[in-house]
């Protein structure tokens, strides 16, 4: 596989910032080592696309490797030494031609000596790659907030502390936990993407949350007091007689924690559930009641 950024990610060269995080995250959700577990090669990928993402996913990483300024590892390449290049037989009385040979530029042991105490001296300080990650969290875990693991194809488990709030497809900065810098530098950070599993009746809608209420017969009709489920625990709530399938409660600050303390709503769909067992007493009484025989709820639709 070659290892130009653009070709491991299968993007061109002039692909939007968002097209390239749309092909790593594709290619991220697809060969993560937690999800292929003893694939060597799905792990090697994995680390190609993540070092290519570390390149041009960063735009200003990607406008220095555009301009050749870093290659594809990041690393800033050597200075070029010109000399060959002027020197040459077909110019005897050139320029940079001396009978000595290198003698123009001094001793040749002091030049290459220079040269190798130079790089010596003066290693790059470079901040190390960033690595990213992709995690996935139960629909409360990301309302809620908690800590979770997340394990690195070459090294130890990292903790990560997921904070309340947090959205699907957002990306969790562990400053210092990515490769080492060169140099004097800091290492680079771990990106975590969280992706956020679905909740069997929960639907987040911004920082509020909605969901259907199942309700009883008897309790839409004579209303009273219901136990109702939110992200941060039961509440009970009173029902007005006569309730309808179809009415929305709203449970202020009852939805996704908001940054300062604050919370969205629960927004709460009351749905009438008959039992699932026909009641024959019911049946006779809904027989016999005159006012159910002449309700039409469906006059307004034409039918």
């Amino acid at each position: 596989m070659s290892g130009d950024p653009y070709e491991l990610l299968g993007v061109k060269r002039d692909a939007s910032q968002k097209e390239i995080q749309s092909a790593y995250r594709k290619l991220a959700k697809k060969l993560h080592p937690d999800l292929n577990p003893g694939d060597k090669q799905a792990e090697e990928r994995f680390k190609e696309i993540s070092s290519a993402y570390a390149i041009v996913g960063d735009e200003e990483q990607r406008g220095r490797f555009d301009r050749g300024e870093i290659d594809a590892t990041g690393a800033e390449p050597p200075p070029r030494q010109y000399y060959r290049d002027y020197a040459s037989a077909e110019q005897p009385n050139g320029r940079y031609h001396n009978a000595g040979g290198f003698a123009d530029f001094g001793d040749a042991d002091d030049v290459f000596s220079s040269f190798f105490s130079r790089r010596s001296r003066g290693q790059p300080n470079m901040k190390g790659q960033d690595r990213h990650f992709s995690m996935e969290v139960e629909f409360l875990e990301a309302v809620n907030g908690t800590k979770k693991q997340v394990s690195l194809p070459d090294g130890p488990a990292l903790d990560v502390q997921i904070p309340p709030g947090t959205r699907d497809g957002q990306t969790l900065r562990l400053r210092g936990k990515g490769d080492a810098g060169l140099g004097n530098a800091a290492a680079g950070d771990a990106l975590i993407e969280i992706h956020v599993k679905p909740h069997r009746f929960y639907v987040r809608d911004g920082d509020d949350i909605r969901f259907d209420l199942p309700v009883s017969l008897r309790e839409a009709v004579l209303g009273g007091k219901v136990r109702v489920p939110t992200p941060s625990g039961p509440v009970t709530v009173t029902l007005a007689p006569n309730s309808n399938t179809g009415k929305t409660l709203r449970l202020k600050g009852k939805g996704v924690p908001k940054r300062g303390g604050e919370h969205g709503d629960a927004y709460v769909t009351l749905k009438i559930v008959l039992p699932d067992t026909a009641d024959p007493a019911l049946s006779d009484f809904v027989k016999e009641w005159p006012a159910g025989e002449a309700h039409d709820p469906r006059k307004t639709m034409g039918v």
